[in-house]
């Protein structure tokens, strides 16, 4: 087979210019079943050894592509290619009229070195790089188990960098033997610096996640291991779920998190899928207002993946997942870059949360051109152990957001223009009882837009300072865009404890521009904590300030 992938494919001068020759290819070089769309190349049937005739892509990229192939079912255009890695735009950009995508009418038929890692393809500084790899990048290595791949970051830390691929003999069970196997998947490199793109050598031995660039992985980064993300774990932090209690009494978590643009593909996305399920489990989230939904049937994913666990963080939980429930508006709320959005809730019914009813505040339209001078709110009703809970989910549209955050500043209020809540809204809520608006607010606290609610003695759980959007150049975030605003009646069972969480929400498996390990929205989840066991009457008796009318927030103030 040898000198069957030396065959050459040039690039024509003219896409549409195919019919001047056939390409000649060897006879055991059989294309036939790939060679669609005038003798492109299928990238979604193609073997490795195939994908090896087109420019630039050896063994190792040839790999990556059919791996990753095989995780999203199938590539859906031919830009999909420029996620994997090895490719990157430059690389596609070279290659892509040589390339097509068509259905997978058949599983590709992989050759036996199609199942290996080929030693012989494998040159100097390709692999891993075991004096900077991750616990995590190390659990890549066929052969290196978790404990393994513990013992090589401890005894680096202990002793200092690896001098030659041999010393890995002296680490905790790895013997000679084991070396044999590993040594072409592994490299040694003493001098360079520690990328700004991954650990530099973190252990996993922290309880807290790696910061969201713990993970951002460039495609020509050469600690990048063979495999791309196919092959790297996800690290989760090592926590207990809250015991439920606060001074004695039965507490409940409700958050809001707008999920940026999520439609059907990012929810089926297993790294935002894992982020989103387990950052809810593990911060002991009952109650979850969602904003930016593209597609209505998306926020069903997650439903779905918390009551049948498919993913294998999800599965190994060893507390109970609780029952879970979802429903979305039935009208669009906000708008995106990508187009209208929905909100929605997700709630653990077990945990004694039930939905009574939902209903969708139409803003009132700005001029004959359609356009809304004001957000859409979603409304619902729920029952909290024993109380009857309104909820105000809010997505209001940030028009100078991207500047602010491509300029990676602090911005003042007056810089972030965003949607005003509309004052009709006191009218419509007048009747409401114990008032949560929660959401993204698309700037601070303090922001005159808001007014409203501070007229309405509504008070913001998130100061300010405490930024709430995070991204892989701004792990600690620049803004506080998103925020839980409480009635003074309903803040009388506040237990004090609001917390904006920002760890655990990057995953190997999600896009980061060209790159991998991104987060799976731009914005963090808020939580809040609220005694379960308040009784309407408790919240209104005297001595507790009771609460009048005004105090009210109109939860269609978006």
């Amino acid at each position: 087979m040898g000198g069957s992938l030396g065959c050459h494919r040039s690039i024509p001068k003219d896409p549409t210019d195919f019919g001047c020759g056939k390409r000649k290819f060897s006879a055991a070089c059989n294309f036939s079943h790939i060679l669609v769309n005038q003798e492109r190349l299928n990238i979604n049937t193609a073997t490795e050894e195939e994908l090896m005739t087109l420019p630039g892509v050896n063994r190792t990229v040839a790999q990556n592509i059919v791996e990753y192939r095989d995780c999203i079912g199938g590539y859906k255009k031919v830009e999909d290619l420029a996620l994997v890695s090895g490719i990157g735009a430059t690389k596609l950009e070279a290659i892509k009229l040589e390339i097509c995508v068509s259905s997978r009418t058949s599983s590709s038929q992989h050759s036996p070195s199609s199942l290996r890692k080929d030693p012989d393809h494998q040159g100097c500084g390709t692999g891993i790089n075991i004096n900077s790899a991750t616990a995590a990048q190390l659990m890549s290595i066929r052969g290196v188990t978790e404990k393994i791949a513990k013992n090589v970051v401890a005894y680096r830390v202990e002793n200092g960098p690896f001098k030659s691929i041999e010393d890995l003999v002296r680490v905790n069970h790895i013997n000679s033997s084991l070396l044999d196997k590993i040594r072409f998947q592994v490299f040694v490199e003493r001098s360079r610096a520690p990328s700004t793109n991954t650990n530099g050598g973190l252990t996993c031995t922290t309880k807290s996640h790696p910061s969201p660039t713990s993970f951002s992985y460039r495609s020509d980064d050469l600690d990048l291991p063979p495999g791309g993300p196919t092959q790297i774990m996800s690290v989760r932090p090592s926590v207990e779920p809250p015991p439920g209690l606060r001074d004695g009494k039965p507490v409940v978590r409700m958050a809001t998190w707008s999920l940026q643009s999520c439609s059907c593909d990012k929810a089926n996305n297993p790294g935002v899928k894992e982020v989103l399920c387990m950052t809810l489990l593990e911060n002991d989230i009952k109650l979850l207002a969602v904003q930016d939904l593209l597609e209505r049937e998306a926020l069903d994913k997650f439903c779905v993946e918390l009551n049948q666990g498919t993913l294998a963080s999800v599965r190994k939980w060893k507390w109970p997942r609780g029952t879970w429930k979802s429903v979305v508006s039935e009208k669009p709320t906000g708008h995106s870059s990508k187009g209208v959005s929905y909100s929605g809730f997700l709630w653990d019914s077990s945990a004694g949360v039930d939905l009574k009813d939902t209903t969708v505040l139409e803003a009132p339209v700005v001029n004959g051109n359609g356009s809304q001078a004001y957000p859409v709110l979603y409304l619902a009703h729920f029952l909290v152990g024993s109380y009857e809970l309104t909820m105000v989910n809010v997505h209001m549209k940030a028009t100078a957001l991207s500047s602010a955050e491509s300029n990676g500043k602090n911005h003042n209020t007056d810089e972030v223009k965003c949607q005003r809540l509309s004052p009709s809204i006191q009218e419509t809520l007048k009747a409401e009882k114990e008032l949560v608006v929660l959401g993204d607010f698309g700037c601070p606290p303090q922001s005159s837009e808001l007014d409203v609610l501070r007229k309405e003695k509504l008070c913001a759980l998130v100061p300010s300072t405490q930024f709430t959007n995070i991204s892989t150049r701004s792990p600690q975030g620049n803004q506080c865009l998103d925020n839980i605003w409480v009635s003074r009646s309903f803040k009388k069972i506040f237990s004090g404890q609001c917390t904006v969480v920002r760890e655990g929400l990057t995953n190997p498996w999600i896009p980061d521009n060209w790159s991998w390990g991104g987060v799976a929205s731009d914005h963090c989840p808020v939580v809040a904590e609220f005694y379960a066991d308040a009784s309407p009457k408790e919240l209104s008796r005297p001595g507790t300030a009771a609460v009048d009318r005004r105090d009210i927030m109109p939860k269609h103030e978006r």
